[in-house]
């Protein structure tokens, strides 16, 4: 009998509520389920991501064994006798180079490499063997039975374990003093937490992408399952990988090219996954598609990024102007169409001159006619000038199954025919970007290399837990260039804080007219293209969902209008203390598929005040106050809030209680932003 972990990459994330949890969602695209403190669901799916305060339920990644036959293991199995799990948690950020987009990334070759082109760590003044006390490395915990927990605190760590932790007090911010938690339901499942969403340091904010001696508490590491039995089995080792990300506000919205869908284009390209589909280093023209299974879901989630950005033209690929399930040849005029609007994703390293390269073109031009090319949104790199992707494409093994339907060389199957992937280990990491990689949001381009797996969704471990209780991590070794990942290996590329990145990548003013430059005087070159990131991670465009009179008064907004999603939170520093007070989009008519209606919910409304501002204070002009602009901000005055009623005095008090200290930026600012992240439209 052979045993694995699933999933084999699991997502849990971060969250601030100290007592309130909840499950990842277990299908792509669904929500979380409600648990108790041990993991055990309790009431099905999520009915609030928020406890009664308005803090943000943590959300644990369950982890479970299965045998080569889909029968599940666990304590109440008759012939098990025991099931330990031992999960090794780090951060490396502190100790990684500054972010540079695309820069580092080993698939443009050796010469893109962080050395060859000059990217410069992260508190580079620390050098030698002292770059290990940069890292969060509790090291790692074990725990066994039902429903037992233990913590990833400094005071917790394995007898003799070279614990690095940054210092217990921080200048500004919050300290990391924890990456999370290990828990046990009561048929002895792992759940991984991960840490409160802190941030802190002992400097001025210089960077978004990374600040000197400043930590968060995103990470990610491997997992250990070992079983033994009572009928004279031998006992079984298993492994996985757990990755700690920021919250999904939108869980109900898919990326168009999601996580799941890179590691399974890795696996038809580089480890034979699907011999029919690629082989020999070529995708098979005779293959044959599903429509359900490879071609209705891009069209799905194209249609629901609606609800997160402004995507009109995008919206326009969803609207049923034919049947797309048609395989007859009297449809494929009409299949060719459609898919002529779709850019051909580049090679890497590029083999094209800049201006062939698909992704540097934003229309499809016929005559005087124009459209902007499919997906709508940034490239992996629109924003510096060493290897530039302006614009996003679906990614290869994407693109090639939408020209074999484009072609007619599809089916469409009442129940699809499954690829050889198992369902549990697509759910979780199906829920994360995927791309554009710039970084990303939970993890970046490194997932795009081959060399990081060990075979089709399943990461490849550098050394075991003996090597690490003896010599700890290694802060600056390259797992692109092989040989396996370290505990902190997969998110380390992230911005430092977190929420920097979840502030400034929202949209980009994209250049469309020179495919060799992105910026002019540090700014995008006009003409530009306004461009999404990551809507579904990171909304931008949402509806109001208040329905009450209590809360449409304490959000200044009737139902159904659209505005900005971070309105209030207008600075970096504000969004590294007060990101819970977001609110989650969710669909509120999930019961009737295919009529979504998909809404802002469970904002902080107390913390926010709100000001209908005359254009007359703009232009000088009285008459001009006839039109006014909304302007919202974080009420600092703590009696107000608590004054609000309903959860505003609780809300008053948590803030008050905390340990957050008053973030200074350098006198020289944090440099130009992503271009979306000032102008609030």
């Amino acid at each position: 009998m052979t045993l694995k972990i699933h999933p084999s990459v699991g997502v849990a994330r971060l969250g601030n509520s100290p007592d309130q949890i909840c499950l990842t969602p277990v299908t792509i695209g669904g929500l979380p389920f409600e648990a108790d403190y041990y993991g055990n669901v309790t009431t099905g799916h999520v009915i609030k991501f928020k406890d009664e305060i308005g803090l943000v339920k943590r959300q644990g990644q369950p982890f479970k064994i299965y045998s080569d036959d889909g029968t599940e293991l666990t304590l109440d199995s008759p012939d098990v006798e025991s099931i330990t799990w031992t999960v090794h948690l780090a951060s490396k950020k502190a100790a990684w180079y500054q972010f540079s987009e695309l820069k580092g990334n080993l698939l443009y070759g050796n010469s893109n490499s962080y050395h060859n082109t000059g990217v410069k760590f992260r508190n580079d003044a620390v050098t030698g063997s002292n770059r290990k006390t940069l890292l969060v490395d509790p090291g790692p915990r074990t725990i066994s039975g039902r429903e037992q927990a233990i913590t990833f605190t400094k005071n917790d760590a394995p007898a003799g374990y070279p614990v690095e932790y940054p210092p217990a007090e921080v200048t500004y911010g919050t300290p990391i003093r924890t990456l999370g938690d290990l828990r046990t339901d009561n048929q002895g499942r792992l759940v991984v937490l991960g840490g409160y969403g802190n941030a802190g340091g002992d400097k001025p904010l210089t960077n978004y992408g990374g600040s000197d001696t400043w930590h968060d508490d995103i990470s990610d590491g491997p997992v250990y399952a070992t079983v033994v039995f009572n009928n004279g089995e031998p006992e079984q080792k298993l492994t996985a990988w757990i990755i700690v990300g920021s919250p999904d506000f939108a869980p109900e919205i898919v990326n168009i090219s999601n996580l799941s869908d890179t590691m399974f284009d890795v696996g038809v390209r580089h480890f034979n996954l699907v011999p029919q589909l690629y082989n020999n280093g070529q995708y098979s023209t005779t293959y044959v598609a599903d429509y359900k299974r490879d071609i209705l879901p891009v069209i799905q989630r194209i249609n629901r990024y609606q609800w997160v950005s402004n995507v009109q033209a995008m919206s326009a690929f969803c609207s049923n102007i034919f049947d797309f399930s048609d395989p007859s040849p009297d449809n494929l005029d009409n299949r060719m169409n459609y898919f002529s609007y779709f850019r051909r994703p580049d090679d890497i390293p590029p083999v094209l001159p800049p201006d062939e390269q698909p992704q540097q073109k934003l229309f499809r031009e016929q005559g005087e006619d124009y459209f902007p090319m499919m997906p709508s949104g940034s490239g992996s790199n629109s924003v510096s000038e060493v290897n530039i992707v302006k614009f996003l494409a679906l990614d290869e093994t994407q693109y090639f199954l939408l020209s074999q339907w484009a072609k007619g060389w599809f089916v469409n199957d009442a129940v699809p025919a499954p690829y050889p992937v198992n369902p549990h280990d697509t759910a979780s990491v199906g829920n994360c970007v995927g791309l554009p990689m710039c970084p990303g949001i939970e993890v970046t381009w490194s997932l795009q290399n081959s060399k990081l797996y060990e075979s089709p969704y399943v990461i490849k471990h550098h050394k075991d837990e003996a090597y690490y209780q003896e010599n700890g991590l290694t802060p600056s070794r390259d797992e692109c260039e092989g040989g396996g990942c370290e505990p902190g290996d997969l998110t380390k590329r992230m911005a430092c804080p977190w929420q920097a990145d979840f502030f400034q990548c929202t949209v980009q003013y994209v250049n469309f007219t020179d495919p060799t430059i992105n910026k002019e005087n540090g700014k995008p070159k006009p003409p530009t293209y306004y461009s999404y990131w990551w809507p579904p991670q990171s909304p931008w465009d949402v509806i109001v969902g208040e329905l009450t009179v209590e809360g449409q008064l304490a959000s200044h907004n009737p139902a159904g209008v659209q505005v900005n999603y971070a309105r209030g939170v207008n600075t970096f520093v504000q969004m590294v203390e007060h990101w819970s007070s977001l609110g989650f989009i969710r669909d509120q008519n999930a019961g009737q598929p295919g009529f979504p209606y998909i809404v802002e919910t469970e904002r902080v409304n107390e913390l926010f005040s709100y000001k209908d501002v005359g254009v007359g204070e703009i232009s000088g002009n009285p008459e001009d106050d006839e039109t006014t602009i909304p302007v919202y901000f974080i009420e600092p005055d703590k009696r107000l809030i608590r004054n609000r009623g309903g959860r505003g005095e609780m809300l008053a008090n948590f803030l008050e209680t905390q340990a957050f200290k008053p973030i200074a930026v350098s006198a020289a600012g944090l440099g130009l932003p992503r271009s979306g992240s000032r102008n609030r439209r």
